[in-house]
């Protein structure tokens, strides 16, 4: 299990920085475009996000040499174009991309997403404004423009956390975390929460992870029909598998007792995480003792434990 931050970009990749010399606007809104891969033609993907007026865009380019950038950052002086040179997962990717933005909050967008109703950036800004959390998903589409069910629940099933899937029926229903990254943040909370953690490498976990952390710690996650994106190839799939992301996601999230105001890491359940973590008892304890001080550092943060967020979790379809 790597080693889990107790603050924002605590562990920082490598990376450079090309263009980006001028802001569109000052909505208040900027975007990180995350690149998938595929045969999406890079010029009209940055017309379309041209387009839409953000403020500012970071594109993050993944580690391999990108012949094209100079050109387009010529074409285009608002997108600051963000090189990995190294492998990091989308998380990191994200974190090391807000830091590149000045702006109150960011919306996260793939290559191969297309806005479908024309976003407004300040419509968007307004409804955080006046209703302040953490991050509002966006509605999201098929090819067909069919609305997907990408808005989360939290259950408990079998002594495990699993997660039941919604489709956004009303403004501002809740989600336990923001499908697929796409959503748009409150910078100020997204670094207080200390963003996505990057000792997870599986997304899955890692969403899971930062949604029940947000929970746990007193933000919340709204849907909005102001904003509609429709996927241009297939809808992504997340992996459940239990991995060592698992074990991360468990420690910081399941595992701590609440009591008055404040939660602790209890010695008592290191039995259990023994018999079911698949590493030796010292390499058990040395994860599980990283685990206990990191709830320490952060124990006058948390509001409540997992299963009372499980237990009073809002119905998104009522």
């Amino acid at each position: 299990m790597n080693t889990i931050p107790t603050i924002f970009n605590e562990r920082r990749a490598t990376y450079t920085v090309v263009g980006g010399t001028r802001r569109q606007g000052n909505t208040g809104l900027s975007a990180v475009l995350l690149n998938r891969g595929g045969r999406y033609l890079r010029r009209g993907v940055f017309e379309d996000i041209e387009k839409a007026g953000f403020d500012q865009v970071v594109s993050v380019e993944g580690p391999r040499e990108s012949f094209d950038l100079e050109e387009l950052s010529a074409r285009f002086p608002t997108v600051k174009f963000l090189t990995l040179q190294e492998k990091v997962g989308i998380g990191e990717s994200v974190n090391l991309a807000v830091e590149e933005l000045s702006c109150e909050r960011f919306i996260v967008l793939w290559n191969d997403m297309r806005v479908v109703n024309g976003l407004a950036p300040f419509r968007a800004v307004e409804r955080l404004a006046a209703e302040p959390f953490l991050c509002a998903v966006p509605s999201l589409q098929n090819g067909r423009f069919e609305t997907l069910p990408t808005l989360k629940a939290p259950a408990f099933f079998r002594g495990s956390v699993k997660t039941v899937s919604f489709a956004p029926l009303r403004e501002g229903a809740p989600s336990l975390y923001p499908f697929d990254y796409a959503g748009v943040y409150d910078k100020d909370r997204f670094v207080r929460l200390g963003g996505f953690d990057p000792s997870i490498a599986g997304p899955y976990w890692q969403l899971l992870d930062f949604g029940f952390r947000a929970q746990l710690w007193g933000e919340a996650i709204r849907s909005t029909n102001l904003i509609r994106l429709r996927y241009e190839g297939d809808l992504p799939l997340e992996d459940a598998t239990v991995d060592e992301g698992y074990k991360t996601f468990y420690l910081k999230n399941l595992a701590p007792s609440f009591r008055g105001d404040q939660a602790h890491l209890p010695i008592r359940r290191f039995p259990q995480y023994l018999a079911r973590s698949g590493v030796g008892p010292f390499d058990a304890w040395r994860e599980y003792a990283e685990a206990r001080r990191w709830v320490r550092v952060n124990r006058y943060r948390f509001v409540c434990d997992a299963r009372r967020v499980t237990e009073l979790w809002e119905n998104p379809e009522t």
